[in-house]
């Protein structure tokens, strides 16, 4: 099993970077993101150990989700592999994951 990210994803979790970075520092802003990919790589094992993303369930491609941190990793399985579709920030109104138009920050 491999980990692919989406580029909506890889943007996300750029975005989270950039803005920890402003108003955190560099060292905190590299913490989370390596805590986010640490979380991410248990999914090559245990490509089932997320839950279910119940507000995602509608599209019925079986997305699923971890957190690590403050932080939602959202993925679901793909011939590839595991996909990961979305980094959403858990203290956002959850209905919003579904909005495409969201800010990320």
């Amino acid at each position: 099993m491999k980990i692919i990210w989406s580029d909506f994803a890889s943007e996300t979790l750029k975005e989270i970077f950039q803005y920890h970075k402003k108003v955190a520092g560099r060292n905190i802003a590299q913490k989370l993101k390596d805590k986010i990919f640490h979380s991410s790589k248990q999914l090559i094992k245990y490509p089932n150990s997320g839950q279910t993303e119940e507000s995602l369930v509608e599209l019925k491609e079986g997305h699923r989700y971890l957190v690590s941190v403050n932080y939602k990793i959202v993925y679901k399985k793909v011939k590839e592999g595991i996909l990961i579709t979305d980094i959403f920030d858990t203290r956002q109104d959850p209905i919003k994951i579904n909005d495409p138009t969201r800010p990320r920050l």
